[in-house]
């Protein structure tokens, strides 16, 4: 929580499929604090309504809509059900109606995943098909938050698809200097009178387990020459 002030988090994503690994008392325990600390959450949550709403915001005269799912339930971690905490499931159907009605009410919407990991840079077919389906439903921002690998990035007619952006703090040192796991993608988006405008990607290498730093300029330079070329830019 100290770590989460410090960078002044609003807003928390629990679509990650270890977000239950202890138990549902602690998972709602956790919920609390955020909650006592004016962090709002989701993709995630108590039961499985509150795990699968969708958070609604107003910034600055932006309506902005946050929603997300963990398409990877385990035995140890289960997503949410009805009298039970965790992450939201992939519910399609669900997460495709929902996206439109909340683009057509006039909200900025950014969806993310858990998604199946994997340690490529490009995502693999079903991976594109699900992340453009939540696009084609209106979707602003698609986002994969499950990649200790980063991954490629496209835009989607009107949307912006970030298919992993890697570690954030972490533990995946790896072997070398600039070993892949290392590596991270921070995507800052910027919003101007209801509409998405663009977006800076921030660079950073993880040093001394879970410490991120800004990449040098020479670092910089060559991880966006290889996942720009390699996205097709």
């Amino acid at each position: 929580m100290d770590l989460l002030k410090f960078i002044g988090a609003d807003v928390i994503e629990l679509t990650g499929n270890h977000f239950a690994d202890y138990g549902a008392g602690a998972t709602i325990s956790t919920l609390a604090i955020y909650k006592k600390n004016n962090m709002q959450y989701f993709g995630g949550g108590a039961d499985l309504a509150d795990a699968i709403k969708p958070l609604l915001m107003e910034n600055n005269g932006n309506k902005i809509a946050f929603i997300g799912c963990n398409s990877v339930d385990t035995d140890r971690a289960p997503t949410a059900s009805e009298n039970h905490p965790g992450a939201a499931p992939c519910n399609y159907p669900y997460l495709v109606k929902e996206i439109r009605q909340l683009h057509d009410q006039g909200y900025i919407v950014i969806s993310t995943f858990q998604y199946y990991e994997s340690y490529y840079a490009k995502p693999f077919a079903a991976q594109i098909h699900d992340f453009r389906l939540m696009a084609d439903a209106g979707a602003d921002i698609v986002q994969g938050s499950q990649a200790h690998f980063p991954q490629t990035m496209e835009f989607y007619d009107d949307a912006f698809i970030h298919y992993g952006l890697g570690n954030l703090f972490f533990d995946q040192m790896g072997k070398g200097e600039y070993y892949p796991t290392r590596r991270e993608f921070i995507d800052r988006h910027v919003f101007y009178n209801g509409h998405y405008i663009s977006t800076e990607m921030l660079t950073a290498l993880l040093e001394d387990y879970s410490r991120p730093r800004p990449m040098t300029l020479q670092e910089r330079d060559a991880f966006l020459s290889e996942y720009f070329s390699t996205s097709g830019w």
